[in-house]
């Protein structure tokens, strides 16, 4: 589907994401930004290729820092010192030696915690007996939430100094690449000036979860894992990390000095070896990618079809979750749909997609696609799924083509076997825009656990939440919304004044949302 609640719109970001992270440019660089970029480019020391992992191997996978091929070979690993950006009349002063961070693989989260302050249990002697407590314990002040680590405070400060500026920041961060790394280029599509910003959301979610140790590495892993499908190697995140602090250093040039650089390359290091960790794990059990052949093409309105492919070998993946798509009339132009079925015995795959105005893939699959047509498929993503472990009722929410995973959870409930009540609100602007409410009642028809309540909001705003209240209660339920962003916020707010808590309300991150584009 074009834009799922669940997942990162036609043009959109993914947690995990299929099409978000380091390597989607923004726009094509404006000439004065490539000029100064050319200069501060060979002012840049350069970070060096780093190792790719092979099974078995027990040496640390983000290899020490390099010299250039022409340089003579240190007997120790020189310190990381990526140079702060200077205006051309100045001298550039000596940064303080910053040790990268190195590790051995399989220690992620032990890496993450070191960055963000997260304590580490070390061996020590057993302490003494306590002494006897008194009758009446000690009033002690209630603790209060984990204080953030000092690289952490000076990421986030980073962040915030040049968020009023991030379209400059970008721009001169890929001007800035591909002056220096040329060779970079054709891992971008011809047409960036189509692209989002994905750079700057990325950093900032990895910013806001820096203290979150589970979070963090769920979501990085993600994006290594999705960067496999654009021809991303280990060798590749060097360059990166030399022209994003590049980048950092101009535009936050108040506040930047030698403690927020030691931060940065010890935050991008970290981020950068969970990244290809998850890349070369993911390398030994599945492709890069896989080609689909379109198999069926049903136009259900003007600006909607469901497009069933055949991959061309086992594709395994979760109801609910979603992938991205490459057509081939945009070369490395990739969006994210949700899969509209649970897994079939055929192997089949099935997506929902709207086209929406100048949106090159969706238009390209509405309109362009054909039963013979091969396209590209992802990897799978998105943690939206049903929990098969427990027992309670499903609460499922559906605005427009947001009614594909739902879909799909509902059969995933069926093929278990499962008895347990599921109730489902349908959402679109008019009747017509109801295009799978046949297929929804079918389902409600065959099983008696089902219950289907479509609602039309000719104001557009798909106020789904507004009519889950005047049903329930929906204390023994699990939630799941899938939609347009504004639906999934509201409608997250409106589960939490029910009283449904907020871990069984489930939808992919709303970070990683967009709205509707292509």
């Amino acid at each position: 589907m074009d834009a799922p609640t669940t997942t990162p719109a036609d043009n959109g970001t993914s947690g995990g994401n299929g099409g978000s992270g380091w390597f989607t440019p923004h726009r094509e660089p404006e000439p004065a930004d490539a000029e100064q970029a050319a200069g501060d480019g060979r002012r840049l020391a350069g970070l060096r290729p780093v190792g790719r992992p092979t099974p078995g191997d027990d040496s640390p996978v983000q290899e020490r820092i390099s010299p250039a091929p022409d340089a003579a070979p240190a007997p120790q690993p020189p310190a990381v010192t990526p140079p702060r950006a200077q205006p051309s009349h100045a001298k550039a002063p000596e940064a303080a030696p910053v040790e990268a961070v190195h590790r051995k693989p399989g220690h992620t989260h032990d890496a993450v915690g070191a960055l963000s302050g997260s304590p580490q249990p070390e061996p020590g002697p057993s302490p003494p007996d306590p002494a006897p407590r008194p009758r009446v314990p000690a009033q002690r002040p209630a603790p209060g939430p984990p204080k953030a680590s000092p690289d952490a405070v000076l990421i986030r400060r980073t962040m915030a100094e040049v968020g009023p500026v991030a379209d400059k920041v970008t721009s001169y961060f890929y001007a800035l690449l591909f002056v220096r790394h040329p060779e970079l280029r054709p891992l971008f599509p011809a047409a960036m000036d189509t692209q989002r910003d994905r750079l700057l959301k990325a950093l900032l979610t990895a910013a806001e979860h820096i203290d979150n140790t589970d979070v963090l590495v769920a979501y990085l892993q993600n994006l290594g894992r999705g960067h496999r499908k654009y021809g991303t190697r280990p060798e590749h995140y060097p360059a990166v990390g030399e022209c994003l602090i590049g980048s950092l250093s101009r535009y936050s040039s108040g506040i930047w000095n030698e403690e927020t650089e030691g931060a940065w390359v010890r935050a991008y290091t970290t981020i950068s070896q969970v990244m290809i960790d998850a890349a070369a794990a993911d390398e030994l059990r599945a492709p890069a990618w896989w080609y689909g052949e379109v198999v069926s093409h049903d136009l259900r309105t003007a600006d909607i079809a469901v497009v069933t492919v055949r991959p061309d070998q086992p594709y395994p993946f979760l109801a609910g979750q979603y992938t991205s798509l490459e057509t081939p009339w945009w070369p490395r132009i990739w969006r994210h749909y949700s899969f509209a079925s649970s897994p079939r015995s055929d192997g089949l795959l099935s997506f929902h997609v709207k086209a929406v105005p100048a949106g090159w893939v969706s238009n390209a699959l509405v309109h362009r696609a054909r039963p013979g047509d091969v396209v590209r498929l992802g990897p799978p993503s998105g943690s939206m799924t049903v929990d098969h472990t427990t027992d309670n009722g499903l609460l499922c929410l559906g605005g427009g083509t947001g009614i594909a995973p739902i879909k799909a959870l509902v059969e995933d409930v069926a093929e278990h076997g499962e008895r347990r009540p599921v109730h489902v609100f349908y959402g679109a602007r008019t009747d017509h825009d109801l295009y799978d409410i046949d297929t929804m009642l079918r389902l409600q028809q065959s099983h008696p656990w089902l219950s289907v309540r479509p609602i039309v909001d000719q104001q557009a705003r798909l106020q789904l939440p507004d009519a889950v209240r005047e049903y329930g209660p929906w204390n023994e339920y699990d939630a799941y919304l899938s939609g347009p962003p504004g639906m999934i916020r509201s409608g997250v707010d409106a589960l939490r004044d029910i009283g449904i808590p907020s871990d069984r309300i489930r939808h992919d991150s709303v970070e990683e949302l967009v709205a509707a584009g292509d």
